[in-house]
């Protein structure tokens, strides 16, 4: 089968959308959609979704699943809008719990906040196959970034969320709460590099380092040979002690609050409280 791409990037989040489609049957999945967010004024948008979901329509395609690499921690997830408007289910790797579980008590989240996964419509077992209409969709469990992380493999592409970047950019931090440098090693290193080489990768995210033009499709063979944070021939030792002391200068995502606690809920707002107004928490570090 011969499938086609399309690629949405996000300036604001330096994220990758895809449309995944089957010509010949028009079935289609979504992976890693964004809603807008500003967070002067805490206001959201469908925008971007909807350039998206504009696009499906003009093309007559059938999508059928919105697949969500991990719980994204610089953007809110988009698959509200596609569920609401074309019936999609969404999809996520079955240790989304273990994410869960962790925020719930960063965020003191109401008691009955459910941590079983019950808020997306599918949990993606490590390994597991599964159908999107006439697609055959492999997830590889990929985690380091965060426990979750899973990518997706659909006929010669995988879709690497924020475990496998362009060569010139590395891959994805570990920092977060469950995140491993040593996971996200044997991750790329032994599960994605055993791909065959001309596997096409895309992206979760493409930062643009020196300035150069928006990028999000390298390969397999390309990125064992040139990746910068992790090539074939990098020991794990080396990578572990590189991707450790990165991490620790970095800063935090800026939406990072926003995001997570709205992605481990399928990407669904907080309930409106009494006055009906809906509120995020934010944790503060007093000194």
């Amino acid at each position: 089968m011969t499938i086609d791409i399309k690629s949405f990037y996000d300036p604001d989040t330096y994220t990758l959308t895809y449309v995944v489609s089957d010509p010949a049957t028009k079935d289609a999945v979504i992976i890693d959609p964004v809603r807008d967010y500003n967070p002067v004024g805490s206001s959201v948008s469908d925008a971007s979704a909807k350039v998206v979901g504009d696009w499906i329509g003009q093309q007559g395609l059938k999508p059928r699943f919105v697949l969500e690499t991990h719980a994204h921690a610089d953007h809110l997830s988009g698959s509200p809008y596609f569920k609401e408007r074309f019936g999609t289910k969404t999809a996520i790797g079955a240790p989304i719990t273990l994410v869960q579980e962790t925020f719930k008590g960063v965020f003191a989240l109401d008691p009955d906040f459910p941590t079983d996964g019950s808020q997306f419509d599918k949990l993606i077992e490590p390994g597991e196959t599964f159908a999107a209409g006439s697609l055959s969709i492999q997830a590889l469990h990929t985690p380091g970034h965060t426990p979750a992380c899973m990518s997706f493999v659909i006929e010669d592409a995988v879709f690497t969320g924020d475990a496998l970047f362009m060569p010139d950019y590395g891959v994805g931090r570990c920092d977060f709460p469950k995140g491993d440098a040593a996971a996200l090693y044997h991750s790329v290193h032994d599960v994605l590099y055993a791909l065959p080489d001309d596997t096409r990768v895309f992206v979760g995210h493409d930062y643009q380092p020196g300035g150069r033009a928006v990028a999000w499709e390298t390969t397999i063979g390309q990125s064992k040979a040139k990746n910068v944070h992790l090539a074939a021939e990098t020991s794990e030792a080396a990578f572990v002690e590189m991707r450790t002391s990165r991490d620790k200068t970095l800063n935090a995502p800026r939406l990072l609050y926003p995001s997570v606690q709205v992605n481990i809920d399928a990407g669904e707002l907080p309930k409106p409280a009494g006055n009906g107004m809906r509120y995020l928490k934010i944790p503060v570090a007093a000194k």
